[in-house]
């Protein structure tokens, strides 16, 4: 049998608007299928199944008070420790570290702090000798939204490897003791109305970052984050685990 003859080419219409505007949408569609490593869209794969939360134990009775003391609200006038027009810069950190000592001198003696007991002597003095000081440099900035500087300080708490670190406020010309954490410290940081403590973790390659944040209603800095990250050159890992703290 005879190959079969291909069929007639049609001959070509003029095109219209809407032929043209068809064309020019496939080539686009083709450029951008062709050039996807320059900023084109790329799938990202199949989306995961969401999957809703178990709840564990539903007989149990919901607790109504809590099992242990945390002590979630600190709020405490320093007694002793005048504030100046009411400017906390006015305020002298040692002065509020020595009157926290005295308030607490027990606690201090029977945790065998007793390197600073001592060497609050030697703040205020020159040289090497004032360099001894367990106060550090104290920070201000607006914490709780008022407009007004506030305090945050810390001290060493020697023997050991112990940072303390408390925030002050100004209420009704008095200053107000809003926060106070104690642990081995990394490093401190202020953002927004927050004050985020970074503590070496005993697992390696971690970190443990606490975040106490302004609550106008309690008027008080409250713990609002308790996690546990990874740390080292590769940073934070992007989903915190819960920390058994």
């Amino acid at each position: 049998m005879p190959p079969a003859r291909p069929a007639p080419r049609a001959s070509r219409a003029p095109r219209t608007p809407r032929a043209v505007a068809a064309v020019a949408v496939a080539l686009l569609l083709a450029a951008v299928a062709g050039c996807g490593d320059a900023g084109g869209l790329v799938g990202a794969g199949s989306t995961p199944t969401a999957i809703s939360p178990d709840r564990l134990w539903p007989q149990l009775t919901p607790a109504s008070s809590p099992a242990f003391e945390v002590g979630e609200v600190e709020s405490e006038v320093v007694a002793g420790v005048p504030v100046p027009g009411d400017d906390i810069r006015r305020v002298d950190p040692v002065a509020v570290v020595r009157a926290e000592i005295k308030e607490d001198s027990s606690d201090y003696e029977n945790a065998g702090y007793v390197e600073t007991l001592r060497r609050m002597a030697d703040c205020g003095k020159q040289g090497a000798a004032g360099q001894r000081c367990p106060v550090l440099e104290p920070y201000y900035r607006d914490l709780t939204g008022d407009g007004h500087a506030d305090l945050t300080l810390g001290f060493r708490q020697l023997p050991g490897n112990v940072t303390a670190v408390r925030v002050y406020t100004v209420e009704k010309h008095r200053l107000v003791r809003v926060m106070h954490w104690e642990d081995a410290v990394s490093g401190v940081e202020l953002a927004g109305r927050s004050v985020i403590i970074r503590s070496p973790s005993e697992v390696a390659g971690y970190e443990y970052r606490l975040q106490w944040t302004w609550d106008p209603q309690q008027r008080s800095m409250l713990l609002t984050h308790d996690e546990m990250l990874r740390s080292g050159p590769e940073g934070p890992s992007p989903g915190p685990s819960a920390s058994a703290r």
